[in-house]
């Protein structure tokens, strides 16, 4: 579930956590008194509508399971209530004696209060696991990218190896070849040599006899 759902959730339940203990003020406030808390109430049902109209977009974005259905008929509950209480018709479903015991009033605010203080805490919960779990995929991505230029380096050490063989054996051929025509050479130079040698005895044996 997103930060930012989790956030209108928890301004809801503040929301109506204050639409209730406003309604519990205007049971025995005077009729100056009266009319602001209306007026107030008013404009908080306002704001509570537009914050389901944004839960349920965000909800709709995310494809995740929607609450806003629950909390539209718990909207509507508490709205009337309030109607019941400005029109003094106690017909609503609820303890009469619920708005005059303001200990229970107290009681259920807080515990809305302490649900808003868990909701912050699961989401810094969340917030915090996401971040490891983009920190994680960064040295992921860092480990992927030094695998890559290694193995790119292993590739060009092997063509440079591969090159040097052909170069060697480039030479060996060379040399071989140098060493074959050499050997040829010092053959014909012998041969030669020997030629020379049988002339000389020769014309030296028709010079002396």
């Amino acid at each position: 579930m997103s930060t930012l759902i989790q956030s209108y959730e928890q301004q809801y339940s503040v929301l109506t956590a204050d639409i209730t203990s406003k309604i519990g003020r205007l049971k025995s406030s005077n009729d100056e008194d009266r009319e602001q808390l209306s007026r107030q109430i008013q404009a908080n049902f306002e704001e509570a509508n537009d914050l389901l109209e944004q839960l349920e977009l965000e909800y709709r974005g995310s494809g995740a399971g929607s609450r806003v259905a629950a909390y539209r008929a718990e909207l509507q509950r508490v709205r009337d209530e309030y109607r019941a209480v400005a029109t003094n018709n106690a017909t609503y479903n609820i303890d009469p004696d619920e708005y005059e015991d303001w200990s229970m009033v107290n009681d259920q605010r807080q515990r809305l209060l302490d649900n808003t203080e868990q909701l912050e805490r699961t989401g810094k919960t969340l917030t915090e696991g996401y971040r490891v779990i983009l920190e994680t995929e960064q040295i992921g991505a860092a480990v992927l990218q030094d695998l890559s230029e290694q193995r790119e380096t292993i590739q060009r050490s092997r063509g440079r190896l591969r090159e040097t063989d052909e170069q060697l054996n480039r030479s060996a051929r060379l040399m071989n070849s140098m060493l074959l025509r050499a050997l040829r050479e010092r053959v014909v130079l012998g041969a030669v040599l020997a030629a020379l040698a049988v002339l000389g005895a020769a014309a030296l044996y028709f010079y002396v006899t």
